[in-house]
């Protein structure tokens, strides 16, 4: 009784949980200052409207909490996975921004098919087509593959990064308690902002000229450009290798949040059964973003290792991120606050939440028993960890073979479930029953 009465009152938020006014706005925002910088980033590479970017990024957080019925808590923002083959449709002599936003629009329709014919044959379909050593080494390359830029931010000032890092750190393993135990990055945040202060190295600049309030420049997909085929062609079919991104983030987060309700005493949510309706979120998410003007979107690792530090899962703080999100999109002035946030913060930030994407990988792995004295799924984490870490290191993170440049990461996905699919043809079941035999042992 004592126990249950305890555990009752560990600090954290499930899904369906509600904060109190003040703690929804402020955790609200800590989600968007974890996910602006990489949101905006992808609008600039990309070349589509920073406020359109943040309004979609918002909007299509808010429809997918309201589609899961406020089960599945993850925010969406910019997907890095299709820049090359965005920019190269919007840079094409055939192509443009508008062309391309058809591409993105058919990766959302696509999404959405798979994840209904996952949602009718069942989750243990996708299992086998994705399994744990799959997802897992995905996510390790996502969270590793990054690091390389979370460095390239810190070190304009290694110093701030440093003190950036340090009150991260700090606060996420000593504050267990009470609502700041569930804000660390914020802290973070503004700890290495007033330090950036101090030293005179925040502009204000762009402060001064933005204005109050910005329409942000919304325009609609090319559906009769002739390059409009093309363009699903070179797009669509990323669509393929981000599945395993977005199952690992699900899975990742269900792992954590079945632990929080645990800790709790309250009934586990299992959302890693929901990933049918993860994968149409991910498709309505597209949709939002191609047919409004931004480029594809994904639901994002960082807030999703922001959410684990933090212990906060509930579904109406993200709703709120994506509010603030989509007002940031029409006040120029605070987006331009926002955007003063020196580099090398968010770089000391971005040193500890890319890793923790990484980590949660081997979490997963862990948790559902990987077996890495097994040689296939050995094979399986290898293969992909190298190609995805290893052609990451080329220019632009993409592979290069011959003429061919193959974004590493979606690459090493694609490797990694078509090796997954060669054992499941081909292994023997004796062979396959041994290798259970040796995992239950």
């Amino acid at each position: 009784m004592n126990d249950a009465k305890q555990s009752a009152h560990v600090t954290g938020y499930l899904p369906q949980d509600t904060p109190p006014v003040g703690a929804l706005i402020t955790l609200g925002l800590q989600h968007v200052l974890t996910m602006f910088p990489a949101t905006v980033l992808v609008a600039i590479l990309t070349g589509f409207d920073v406020g359109v970017t943040l309004f979609t990024s918002g909007l299509a957080t808010i429809v997918a909490i309201l589609v899961s019925g406020r089960r599945i808590p993850l925010y969406y923002g910019g997907s890095f996975a299709y820049i090359a083959p965005v920019v190269a449709v919007a840079t094409a002599k055939w192509g443009g921004p508008q062309v391309a936003q058809v591409g993105i629009v058919a990766t959302g329709l696509l999404n959405i098919v798979i994840g209904l014919i996952v949602q009718k044959t069942g989750k243990a379909f996708l299992d086998k087509v994705l399994p744990p050593a799959v997802t897992g080494s995905i996510a390790i390359v996502i969270g590793i593959a990054l690091a390389k830029a979370a460095l390239d931010m810190a070190s304009a000032n290694w110093a701030i990064a440093g003190v950036t890092l340090l009150v991260t750190v700090l606060c996420s393993v000593f504050l267990r308690k009470g609502f700041l135990s569930m804000i660390p990055v914020l802290i973070g945040a503004v700890a290495g902002y007033l330090t950036a202060l101090a030293f005179g190295l925040v502009s204000f600049a762009a402060v001064g000229k933005a204005a109050w309030l910005a329409l942000p420049h919304f325009q609609f997909p090319a559906f009769t450009s002739p390059g409009a085929w093309a363009a699903i062609a070179a797009i669509a079919p990323i669509a393929i290798a981000t599945l395993p991104e977005s199952t690992a983030h699900l899975y990742q987060v269900s792992l954590y949040v079945d632990k929080l309700a645990d800790e709790q005493g309250r009934p586990p949510l299992v959302i890693k059964a929901l990933v049918g309706i993860n994968l149409v979120c991910d498709g309505l998410s597209d949709m939002i973003n191609g047919l409004l003007g931004a480029s594809s979107g994904t639901n994002y690792g960082e807030n999703n290792s922001l959410m684990a530090i933090t212990r906060n899962y509930s579904g109406p703080v993200l709703m709120m991120a994506g509010l603030i999100a989509i007002c940031l999109a029409f006040l120029g002035k605070l987006t331009a606050i926002v955007g003063t946030i020196p580099g090398f913060v968010t770089g000391g930030l971005a040193i500890y939440l890319f890793g923790v994407i990484g980590v949660q990988g081997i979490a997963l792995m862990q948790e559902e028993r990987v077996n890495l004295f097994d040689p296939a799924q050995l094979a399986i984490v290898a293969t992909v960890l190298v190609i995805g870490l290893g052609g990451n290191q080329f220019e632009g993170g993409n592979l290069v073979i011959g003429s061919l440049h193959l974004p590493a990461i979606a690459t090493a996905a694609v490797a990694g479930i078509l090796m997954n699919l060669v054992f499941l043809i081909f292994r023997r079941p004796k062979e396959a029953s041994e290798v259970e035999s040796r995992r239950v042992g």
